[in-house]
């Protein structure tokens, strides 16, 4: 017979060392250790929370930003590499599951970021791997497309759980992705504001993609918006005191943890910078499924067919290789060894 999960969490509502990965990663893993301490069991950061949202693409033309740019991607982070492992370390000590939004680099390209949520397991393992699969607005000046392979649900002993990254929690075709695998708990992260003129209040639709995605799935959402500090408002401003005072006058995002039922299980914080605490029991999402299940009995899935690719989008795929001349990186010094591909034996 299953058991059902009853634990705290905390949403990040907290800002990073703008544009430093080093002591952003020190923060992360003291705020993991100190939710941790308060008995939280899952934690939730903002989105690119390592090391900084790129919120100058909406202050100023293309042209005046590439500074901007060249330090976020000196500062971008690897998948697996030494930042990713301190955190995993840090998860593991402390029993604790970690959603960390970080910039993503790859050796692949010297100009690529992409805009990833990672989901690491209490014993320090890779759960899940989410790029955002389309960057938002000005947000397609700093990262590529994502793919589908983070589309998935994971099935942990808190429950059922998945993530998608900001504007992709209005989505409607991700979120059912989701919620068809059984999601109990959903993880979203936004950044500290958007700025337009237009408006559009991210503040209010945090609100509102909270409230459908819980209507919806009948899941739990950890909603965890960064927190825009200070000294990142100096450094986008760059001494122009009408921009800065633009950045202080800013709506700010809100985090919150929201119910089945849409209710609140936690404070909202929005304005001050902290841990935003709530407590989750997944079997409160049990009943509400017997009302509305779109994933079970309240659907037409003869009627509504949805296929998801979820294969990575790769720039070369390698075949095999056939000779010896790919017998390279060992030790010519040693006794001769058998022959085997580098990726099989990585893989090994």
């Amino acid at each position: 017979m299953r058991t059902y999960a009853k634990f705290k969490v905390a949403a990040m509502h907290v800002s990073p060392v703008f544009l430093d990965t080093a002591k952003t990663i020190d923060k992360a893993c003291s705020l993991i250790e100190e939710a941790a301490d308060n008995g939280a069991k899952l934690v939730v950061f903002p989105e690119t929370y390592v090391p900084a949202f790129p919120l100058w693409g909406s202050l100023r033309p293309p042209i005046s930003n590439h500074k901007f740019f060249e330090k976020l991607l000196a500062n971008a982070v690897l998948v697996p590499g030494p930042e990713i492992r301190r955190v995993a370390e840090v998860a593991r000590r402390k029993e604790i599951m970690v959603l960390l939004g970080i910039n993503e680099g790859t050796t692949q390209s010297p100009g690529c970021i992409w805009n990833t949520n990672l989901l690491i397991g209490s014993d320090g393992r890779l759960l899940n791997h989410h790029r955002k699969i389309v960057p938002t607005y000005f947000e397609k000046l700093t990262w590529a497309n994502g793919d589908g392979a983070g589309l998935r649900v994971v099935d942990t002993p808190l429950g059922r759980i998945g993530t998608l990254i900001c504007g992709e929690n209005s989505n409607a075709l991700a979120r059912h992705t989701l919620l068809a695998q059984g999601e109990e708990i959903h993880l979203a992260n936004y950044p500290a504001t958007w700025l337009n003129e237009g408006g559009f209040s991210l503040a209010e639709n945090v609100r509102i993609r909270t409230e459908a995605h819980c209507t919806e799935a009948k899941c739990f959402t950890i909603a965890a918006s960064m927190y825009l500090s200070d000294a990142g408002k100096d450094m986008l401003a760059e001494g122009d005191m009408k921009m800065r005072a633009f950045l202080d006058e800013a709506e700010r995002c809100p985090s919150m943890v929201m119910g089945p039922n849409a209710e609140l299980c936690s404070p909202v914080f929005q304005n001050e910078e902290g841990i935003c605490y709530g407590e989750i029991d997944v079997q409160k999402c049990v009943v509400p499924k017997q009302f509305h299940d779109l994933s079970g009995y309240y659907n037409r899935f003869d009627i509504f067919r949805l296929a998801v690719d979820r294969s990575t989008n790769d720039p070369v795929t390698f075949v095999r290789p056939r000779g010896v001349r790919e017998q390279l990186d060992m030790d010519l010094t040693e006794e001769p060894i058998e022959f085997r591909p580098r990726l099989e034996a990585a893989a090994e």
